[in-house]
């Protein structure tokens, strides 16, 4: 019953044309997957916005079989540390996505763990985030 939920998000440029993806496994395997175009924003306005668009997901989802804890797995050191309160955050945007995530995962219910992995072991959700910035990108 273990859910993991891959999130990831990219813009070409800083700030730039950007999107966000999120693949949920459960019990290894790709139950769903999501992307999101975000138009011109910064790469970790991207990356926390994956993690919204994720726990939106999952709030709607709430009658899979989840158990009491989910697991996020992000690329992006900063927003894990900053999430897992390691660090302050200090841009006026990203305290706004800060707050919206906190909010989120209260109505949950579930105990949320963010873990930070290197890219390569994120491939599926850049994958999504690339294809999405391909779709929107003329």
């Amino acid at each position: 019953m273990e859910i993991v939920i891959h999130t990831d998000g990219g813009s070409r440029g800083n700030p730039g044309p950007a999107a966000s993806a999120f693949v949920v496994e459960k019990n290894s395997e790709i139950i769903f997957k999501g992307s999101k175009y975000l138009g011109k924003v910064t790469n970790n306005f991207a990356e926390y916005t994956g993690v919204v668009i994720a726990l939106q997901w999952l709030l709607e989802n709430l009658d899979l079989e989840i158990g009491e804890s989910v697991n996020f797995v992000l690329d992006s050191e900063l927003v894990v540390r900053q999430l897992n309160g390691l660090y302050k955050v200090k841009d006026e945007n990203l305290q706004k996505l800060f707050a919206e995530v906190k909010v989120l995962i209260n109505k949950t219910g579930k105990k949320i763990i963010f873990k930070n992995v290197p890219r390569e072991q994120n491939k599926i959700a850049d994958q999504l985030v690339n294809e999405e910035l391909d779709r929107n990108i003329l």
